[in-house]
């Protein structure tokens, strides 16, 4: 099975669908629905069947843009993220082009810095501006910001893959390095931002993890082995179709594989080289998911299951079935696993008096969930970035999931990655890596911090 299709669940995201009508005699106007057209500036229909204003709607205190597609989506009217501290039961986004929280003369229902000329109207973005052709420009009332919200911000987008990117890594060494499907994996300079060198795999990236100076790269059939110190490459075979997942613990790597199995390597100090150990079999279909903590390694699969495994004996000690479609990704954090998946939820598990997982808290989204990633912001709290398929990423506090801002993509953000002094990493569908970090008093250079050789703030974790 083609994980694909998970990804896109039927609708895909597409902002490029046409809108078409048969006429079939005299237009009559839909009540209270607004020419799509007419809101980008595009419009040459005289008479319009839709609304050429924006209708008001007199129970609420705010003017609203109904937009049939999305009535169940909550609507951000304040505009503005309230700390959980000041008492408000939720946080919220800001709308508008985001900036640094730096500038002192701010303006209620902006965020910091923002052009007092910008209509503030929704927190949606102007699916026009994704594909260059909103003609409104900065009278647009959508937002024309690739992210909103407070504390974060661009540093710089990486460009150089030309199919989606599905994996970054941070190896000891000063590099960057992303996988895509363009069948590639590109090595970033941290003292330019280019492209230092491109490594051709031959077949699409699945994954790609790095502990130390070892780089793991999972492709169909195969893993990719390379110490980017010492030079040394080697080929791990064994897995059937394509390798979704990896993660290493225990001298002991793990790869999760298309035909449902996790295929387990050991290191052998003496002959510097992964070694077959055993195959871990139990799921249905496709594993695509794996994390290690707790002395227990976790794999969520297209079977809809997530699976407990021992990591001194690699037998599976439980199964949960919580969630009703695939499990795209496991994050072990301080003592609790989050799971999400394709049913729109991000589950908290912690281990009860039987030392089985349960399910603690269920956070409910929209749309499908497909990547998670955890990190501290610059005043140390716990951050957690959602990834959904609807070509954004969701950032909360935790553990309240007070929402702190969202980043758009035109195309789905499929791999996330943490780095040193507040930096993380993004890539998307169309093949772009952004690098984005947490605000602070003070400018950091990402090359610089990058260089100091700092490790993921999970690493002392695994």
């Amino acid at each position: 099975m083609e994980i694909e299709n998970y990804y896109h669940g039927g609708g895909g995201g597409g902002y490029g669908n046409k809108l078409s009508y048969h006429r079939s005699g005299p237009t009559s106007r839909p009540q209270n629905k607004v020419c799509i057209f007419w809101q980008s500036g595009r419009c040459n229909r005289d008479p319009c069947q839709f609304l050429h204003e924006l209708p008001f709607d007199h129970t609420r205190t705010h003017m609203q843009i109904h937009n049939p597609s999305s009535s169940k989506r909550p609507h951000h009217q304040n505009l503005v993220w309230t700390n959980p501290a000041t008492g408000a039961n939720k946080s919220k986004c800001g709308s508008g082009r985001h900036r640094d929280n730096t500038n002192a003369n701010t303006v209620p229902g902006r965020l910091n810095g923002e052009r007092a000329g910008t209509s503030v109207g929704s927190d949606r973005l102007c699916k026009f501006f994704l594909s260059d052709s909103c003609s409104f420009g900065d009278k647009c009332r959508f937002s024309h910001a690739w992210s909103v919200g407070d504390g974060f911000s661009l540093v710089t987008p990486l460009k150089g893959h030309e199919k989606a990117v599905t994996a970054i890594a941070l190896p000891s060494g000063g590099k960057l390095y992303s996988g895509s499907k363009d069948m590639t994996i590109k090595v970033w300079d941290c003292e330019t931002g280019q492209c230092a060198a491109t490594i051709s795999t031959g077949c699409e990236v699945g994954c790609m993890i790095s502990e130390e100076a070892w780089l793991f790269v999972g492709i169909p059939d195969s893993i990719k082995v390379w110490n980017t110190k010492t030079g040394i490459e080697m080929t791990l075979p064994g897995p059937v179709g394509q390798v979704y997942a990896l993660v290493a613990a225990n001298d002991m790597l793990f790869a999760g594989t298309q035909d449902g199995r996790i295929l387990v390597w050991r290191f052998n100090v003496a002959t510097n080289c992964f070694e077959p150990a055993t195959s871990l079999v139990g799921h249905r279909l496709a594993v695509i998911s794996l994390a290690v903590g707790g002395a227990r390694l976790y794999s969520g699969s297209m079977d809809n299951t997530i699976k407990a495994w021992d990591l001194s004996t690699l037998q599976c000690i439980q199964t949960m079935s919580d969630h009703s479609n695939a499990v795209m990704s496991l994050l072990y954090w301080d003592q609790f696993l989050l799971s999400c998946s394709l049913d729109n939820t991000v589950k908290v598990w912690f281990t009860n008096n039987q030392e089985q997982l349960e399910v603690t808290y269920t956070h409910t989204e929209e749309h499908g969930i497909i990547s998670l990633c955890g990190m501290h912001d610059v005043q140390g709290k716990p951050v957690l970035l959602c990834s959904l398929n609807d070509n954004s990423v969701h950032i909360y506090d935790l553990p309240s999931f007070n929402e702190r801002g969202r980043i758009f993509a035109k195309q789905g953000i499929r791999a996330m990655q943490t780095g040193p002094t507040g930096l993380f990493f993004t890539g998307d569908g169309t093949g772009e890596l952004k690098v984005e970090r947490w605000s602070t008093n003070r400018v950091i250079d990402w090359t610089v911090s990058y260089r100091s050789g700092c490790r993921s703030i999970f690493s002392s974790l695994f």
